[in-house]
């Protein structure tokens, strides 16, 4: 019996990390894809859209079954001017479009820093308490809670994936990035792994990084739960990387947010 390719939407199709899960999606052949960003881009089928004009998404998310949402304003630290109005009210924008639509699931790009605050070599499990490292890391604990309302309130599934580090291309940038990285491929598996993942399963957080040597955070109950089998290995990319001759960039605090746990201070 043949089966119903699933309608994705992808928000923010032409950021680093949306552009490699487009290219990699549609490379599969398997889903009806809507790629959408603020401006659109013809050449690589990006249609135009606002995360704030919800007519737009509304229009946008007819038939779709899954969402991924990928956009997201790159000022960090304006959380008056850009986070707020454009990042989370998007997000709500997002939520109430897929609601309206019946979509199935919102997979929502989160990231590490939404716990940042953790010291380098504290294990931690996925459900600990939020610890925030910037406004940035804030306001992706605040739209994971959004999907959490969602889907006690209208039986939306939502899943979170905390993004470590994206770097776009075959290998880590510093010390740091080797233990959150991701690979392109790994991305990819792991979003059609949250795309296929049970209907009954409603909510999930989790960290998105490759299968790396001194990982962070243990993500090996994955394969079992949606199954995710991250195929690279960060640090051994990193040390290849290095002999190779990139700088071999010493970068890792005492904090597992890195540099962003500096950010947004006031007077300090």
């Amino acid at each position: 019996m043949e089966h119903t390719r699933k309608k994705l939407l992808i928000t923010g199709a032409a950021g680093v990390i949306g552009r490699s899960l487009l290219e990699g999606l549609r490379g599969m052949g398997k889903y009806d894809i809507v790629a959408a960003d603020l401006n659109d881009d013809p050449g690589a089928g990006i249609v135009a859209m606002d995360v704030t004009d919800a007519d737009r998404l509304k229009e946008l998310m007819q038939g779709v079954h899954t969402v991924l949402h990928i956009a997201w304003a790159k000022d960090e630290e304006d959380f008056l001017g850009k986070v707020l109005p454009i990042n989370v009210t998007g997000a709500y924008h997002v939520y109430e479009a897929a609601r309206m639509n019946g979509v199935q699931r919102v997979i929502f790009a989160s990231s590490n820093h939404a716990t940042g605050f953790y010291r380098t070599g504290e294990d931690i499990e996925v459900d600990d308490p939020y610890r925030p490292d910037s406004f940035y890391g804030l306001s992706k604990c605040y739209i994971e809670l959004l999907g959490r309302y969602y889907v006690d309130k209208y039986d939306l599934s939502s899943f979170n994936i905390r993004i470590g580090n994206f770097s776009g291309d075959d290998h880590p940038h510093s010390e740091r990035s080797a233990h959150i990285w991701i690979s392109p491929r790994d991305m990819v598996q792991l979003a059609v792994c949250c795309i296929e993942a049970n209907p009954e399963m409603r909510y999930l957080n989790l960290y998105g990084t490759s299968a790396n040597t001194d990982n962070y955070y243990d993500i090996g109950y994955l394969e079992e739960k949606i199954g995710y089998r991250p195929e690279d290995d960060a640090a051994e990319l990193w040390e290849e990387a290095k002999r190779r001759g990139a700088p071999d960039k010493q970068d890792e605090t005492k904090y597992q947010g890195g540099g962003y746990v500096a950010k947004d201070q006031k007077g300090v």
